[in-house]
């Protein structure tokens, strides 16, 4: 690849994740502090990922695949997402700023898939090439989340300049997405797709095979406490008085790519199952630091909290992608890996955003929240799973070739 393109798909994921980033993880508490709103309302807002998640398929399906060039779609849907980011921060009330953020997240969520497709089509060897240049997404999010700390927006309650912040940042992208290495439609004309292929159906023909019905089953439900992370970490870090919240989170997607560098070696080492139920474990640790670390003398719980997303993330859900490629084979690998995708974060995390806006809204205190009975309680969710995945997920071997 020649080093202008490697630029150009750097500075795509970087964009593409710097906004994300952006206003996500402080939506919760612009919510909280700007319209007072309840767990189902942060439920709701939160929850409109899933929709997008679902509906992306057939975004992608049904039109960037058939009929125009990737780069122009990703365009035109940031220019679109644009307004509406900017829109979001001007609102004064959440029935105001839920439909913005309902029509971004349908905008929003289709371009992970497209940025793909325009990185790998640039690529002759995506798995050397690859990483290097999505490691500039996690670089987005980190430099996003340092800069609201830095302002200190969320301890002065100025959280809506970060969907200005975001808004400027997507009209960047939506402009500079039309100057991409053309990436054409991927069917050919007169090439039908049907809506198995679209939402991957037709890989659930893996579901026959017991440990992989153990280990989807299992994804979906890992999936709700997933959601009390990202929906209620930052809104209960600011709670508690942890000052410049949003960067000590940062600390989350750092670890995330430290151990998604040491990912292949855990697996050659240890196996999957292994490296799995690491995963899990350290959901059900990270909520327990939660419920009992405070922003005093238990400050390094909280933190270590933080810090234990790169297992979190990785040790499950990468490996999971990495075994669901192993399984899948040739025949299935985009349509299981696009199954995956619908059921976790479409249908999991739907579940598991209703479920921890409902869950808050019980636990309400004058001064904000009981959130050590909040955090309890996905604590002993993710370990019913640990116990239920221990005893009836099968160890597979899956070798890592370094490249």
């Amino acid at each position: 690849m020649k080093l202008f393109t490697r630029l150009q798909l750097s500075f795509l994921f970087f964009l593409e994740f710097f906004i994300w980033g952006g206003w996500f993880v402080t939506m919760g508490t612009f919510l909280s502090q700007n319209f007072s709103a309840s767990g189902n309302e942060l439920a709701m807002a939160y929850e409109t990922q899933s929709i997008g998640a679902i509906i992306a398929p057939f975004i992608i399906g049904l039109i960037a695949d058939r009929y125009f060039a990737a780069q122009k779609i990703l365009g035109i849907l940031h220019l679109l997402g644009a307004g509406l980011l900017f829109l979001a921060g001007e609102s004064d009330s959440f029935s105001q700023f839920y439909p913005y953020i309902f029509m971004y997240m349908l905008l929003y969520m289709p371009t992970l898939a497209l940025v793909n497709s325009v990185a790998f089509h640039q690529m002759k060897n995506p798995s050397k090439e690859f990483a290097s240049i999505r490691v500039l997404g996690s670089l987005g999010w980190i430099i996003a989340g340092l800069t609201i700390g830095y302002l200190a927006w969320e301890s002065t309650q100025l959280l809506k300049y970060t969907f200005y912040m975001t808004s400027l940042a997507s009209a960047i992208l939506g402009t500079y997405s039309f100057f991409l290495p053309n990436t054409p439609p991927k069917l050919k004309s007169g090439e039908k797709i049907g809506l198995k292929e679209i939402l991957g159906l037709d890989a659930l023909t893996l579901l026959k095979d017991r440990s992989y019905l153990v280990f989807f089953v299992a994804s979906v439900l890992v999936c709700i406490p997933l959601a009390f992370y990202y929906q209620h970490a930052n809104q209960f870090l600011n709670e508690v008085g942890m000052k410049a919240a949003a960067s000590k989170m940062v600390m989350g997607q750092i670890s995330e790519v430290f151990f998604l560098l040491l990912l292949p070696l855990f697996l050659n080492r240890y196996g999957l199952k292994k490296v799995l139920i690491f995963g899990v474990l350290a959901w059900g640790l990270r909520y327990l630091l939660f419920a009992y670390g405070d922003a005093g003398e238990n400050t390094w719980m909280l933190l270590f909290g933080i810090i234990l997303h790169g297992i979190c993330y990785d040790f499950f859900f990468v490996s999971g992608q990495i075994y669901t490629d192993f399984k899948a084979g040739e025949q299935f690998k985009s349509s299981a890996q696009g199954l995956i995708t619908l059921a976790t974060y479409g249908l999991g995390m739907l579940i598991g955003f209703r479920f921890a806006g409902w869950l808050t809204d019980q636990y309400v205190s004058e001064s904000g929240h009981y959130w050590d009975q909040i955090w309890i309680q996905p604590a002993i969710f993710s370990f019913v799973i640990l116990i239920l995945f221990l005893f009836s997920f099968k160890n597979e071997t899956i070798k890592i070739k370094s490249t």
